[in-house]
């Protein structure tokens, strides 16, 4: 059931109406059998694979709270680890580490066959989401659930079950607590329907649907061709191509991501902001505090700090630096595309910091600080173009077809000297003259509510406070966007996938 989708629509529409007829009491029950469905639409048999994580973490957090000691918690700890990451492994990377290991079993002997079941969709993220649960408790940070109908809606919360955000437990679980309370009228926020949050939820879906139709999915075209087919093309459109999916990413995921937020908060739950204009960063670093901010910052909280974080030596920190990124690209797929994009980023990042004091002193001698607007443009542009080069790797199937589209992008650029002949050529690869015009239009839309919202908060509380004809006139346009240049293939979320 995938967000851009009538089914999906007409889905929420239903949820939301009996969620505020029902009594307050009852509303957890619903939401649960809502988020079981929801995840049964897609392949009923996995929905027990939550079931199990569901249980095996709800028992691990009630036995580590009551153990003696902490090396009792320890195992109960592991228990979760081993449950969790088990489970990754076997549907996710076991053939990817069969495949890779086969040299090394060949000689022996040894063939392990290989797996067909399919990847779960949402597996990485409820995974995830349930570890911040377990680990929390171990280290005492939050107390155990002992509701297990709260904990179940904990993991599976529709709105986020199958691409995130991923929720921390301290977030997520006092929300469905005070829902199921027999005691309190709990929040007000739960416990009733409130205009003004239910529409600015629903302002806050529609934004991400336009980002998904009318940008991600109208731009994806032409990517997917300069990708297949990297040799008949010349280097400038292979990067038109590169760039437009640095924005076909972004706004697939963070159209998601806000039709997530939304649909939650017109339910009367808080969600993590998962990007924060990512692509205004002016360093690498920037870009991993704006980008899949709930997944940057778990690997933070839960790999890079425990491991030593800066608090280490120099050749430690990179050491465990390249650690968090290549596991990183790891979460994101079981291929080495994804393992060499995690190590970019990571070798951007050791770079960046050794690199510091020279870059420091070039600026200087450039004089480009007396010009701050300059000195952050280039430091955006610069960041983007490092971006932008590690995407080839997260875009390609192998790292075959990734070598092929760099080379591509090195050759052919005397057809710049052409116009008209590279206007023909981009025109070939799939997207028409309207479709252009309509893309950069849009593109130019979106960048001006970027800017307004890096400069001066929310566009949303900025049209809220404006007379009423203005406000309408804005939404009316968003719709009309919609429904006049989306493109209605119903294509699936790329963040799905994994």
């Amino acid at each position: 059931m995938l967000f851009n989708s009538t089914q999906f629509m007409v889905f929420f529409a239903i949820v939301a109406a009996c969620y505020f007829a029902i009594p307050r009491r009852f509303r957890w029950c619903f939401l649960l059998a809502a988020s079981y469905y929801f995840y049964a639409c897609w392949k009923p048999g996995y929905a027990l694979l939550i079931v199990f994580t569901t249980l095996v973490d709800y028992a691990s957090g009630i036995r580590m709270a009551a153990a003696p000691n902490r090396s009792i918690r320890r195992r109960y700890l592991l228990l979760s680890l081993c449950s969790n990451l088990g489970l990754l492994f076997f549907f996710k990377y076991y053939n990817f580490f069969n495949d890779a290991l086969q040299p090394l079993f060949a000689p022996i002997g040894l063939h392990l066959p290989a797996s067909h079941f399919l990847l779960p969709v949402g597996l990485s993220f409820y995974t995830f989401q349930s570890l911040t649960y377990t680990i929390g408790v171990y280290r005492g940070t939050i107390q155990p659930e002992r509701h297990l109908g709260v904990f179940a809606c904990f993991v599976c919360f529709f709105p986020q079950l199958v691409a995130g955000p991923i929720e921390r437990a301290e977030n997520l679980i006092p929300q469905f607590r005070t829902l199921a309370s027999k005691y309190s009228m709990g929040s007000p926020v739960l416990a009733r329907f409130e205009y003004a949050r239910v529409t600015d939820g629903l302002k806050l879906m529609a934004w991400g649907l336009f980002q998904k139709v009318v940008i991600a999915d109208r731009i994806a075209v032409i990517v997917d061709e300069a990708f297949n087919h990297p040799s008949q093309y010349p280097g400038v459109c292979i990067a038109v191509a590169v760039v437009f999916f640095a924005f076909q990413i972004f706004f697939d995921f963070s159209g998601y991501s806000d039709i997530a937020v939304g649909s939650a908060q017109v339910l009367g739950f808080r969600l993590t902001a998962n990007f924060r204009r990512p692509y205004f960063a002016t360093s690498i670093a920037d870009f991993w505090r704006r980008w899949h901010i709930s997944l940057s910052t778990w690997f933070r909280d839960f790999v890079y700090i425990p491991l030593g974080g800066n608090q280490t030596s120099a050749f430690r920190w990179g050491a465990i630096v390249a650690l968090v990124f290549l596991l990183s690209g790891l979460w994101h797929g079981a291929n080495w595309t994804f393992l060499v994009w995690g190590g970019l980023h990571g070798g951007y990042l050791i770079a960046g910091r050794f690199l510091r004091p020279w870059r420091a002193a070039a600026i200087q001698m450039l004089g480009i600080n007396r010009f701050p607007i300059l000195l952050r443009l280039f430091q955006s542009v610069c960041t983007f173009a490092l971006v932008c080069f590690a995407w080839i790797f997260f875009r390609a199937s192998s790292l075959d077809q990734a070598i092929e589209v760099i080379q591509s992008l090195f050759c052919g650029w005397n057809i710049v000297a052409e116009p008209a002949r590279m206007g023909r050529t981009l025109l070939s690869m799939g997207l028409g003259r309207d479709d252009f015009l309509i893309t950069a239009a849009m593109l130019g839309i979106v960048a001006a509510v970027h800017w307004f919202q890096e400069k001066l908060g929310s566009v949303r509380e900025a049209l809220s406070r404006q007379p009423i004809v203005v406000r309408w006139t804005a939404y009316s346009a968003l719709l009309w966007a919609i429904f006049l240049f989306g493109v209605f293939q119903h294509k699936e979320f790329i963040y799905f996938t994994f």
